[in-house]
């Protein structure tokens, strides 16, 4: 038979269950409300300063190794660097359509590798600009203050998920390479070399082949990195 201070016990220990499932439903309601207020008031600058503009995306053709130039109207930010990962995120894109000419597969979750900054593109984690390094000896000089020629680098950083959905061969992966630095430099002529990264680190090969140890001139790429 239970006693009357186990029945006590055993009354406390149900209020306290109760109180404390109280205030946890309390506490999550008033979590989402923040959550809801912080979304609401929340406008992507992407999206509040992009205008449409006519851009050329370079789409790759795995059956004659061919690149063809795409005419589309999207929205753009005045941010170049932003501008970049934008032309090269709906680029990729095209990459996982179902009737792609150059195509990559989508990875499904469980087959994605663990990265620290997911992409739901699995393509571009970011893409960063800035002047091409130069010697010492063509540094600007009071005679000649500007390099015309140096123009800017692009580093690309991809994303985890889209090294391990890249099909590996060096065809595949220079089309893949030739396409992103064409439609690069189609888009922002000033960038004339393009660096590539993973995960934000350097890497030997895209998938086993084509070389990413080195930087690509993107002045012309119909007949090959240069």
């Amino acid at each position: 038979m239970i006693s009357r201070l186990q029945r006590i016990l055993l009354a406390a220990l149900i209020v306290a269950i109760v109180a404390m499932s109280a205030i946890l439903i309390r506490l999550r309601e008033r979590a989402q409300q923040r959550l809801h207020v912080v979304q609401g008031s929340t406008v992507p600058v992407e999206s509040s300063t992009a205008t449409p503009q006519n851009v050329t995306l370079v789409i790759p053709n795995d059956l004659d190794g061919s690149l063809q130039d795409v005419q589309r109207t999207l929205p753009l930010p005045p941010d170049d660097s932003t501008k970049a990962r934008v032309l090269l995120e709906d680029l990729l894109e095209t990459f996982h359509q179902p009737h792609s000419t150059h195509p990559i597969a989508t990875l499904s979750a469980t087959d994605q590798p663990p990265a620290s900054n997911p992409n739901p593109n699995q393509g571009i984690d970011d893409v960063f600009l800035m002047p091409v390094p130069q010697p010492a000896a063509s540094k600007p000089t009071p005679a000649n203050p500007t390099d015309a020629s140096a123009g800017t680098l692009a580093v690309v950083d991809f994303s985890a998920a889209f090294a391990a959905s890249q099909p590996s061969g060096i065809e595949p992966e220079t089309l893949t390479l030739l396409s992103i630095i064409g439609t690069l430099h189609a888009n922002i002529p000033a960038i004339t070399q393009v660096r590539f990264l993973f995960d934000g680190r350097p890497a030997q090969t895209l998938a086993g082949h084509a070389d990413l140890t080195r930087t690509y001139l993107a002045t012309d790429t119909t007949t090959g990195p240069q």
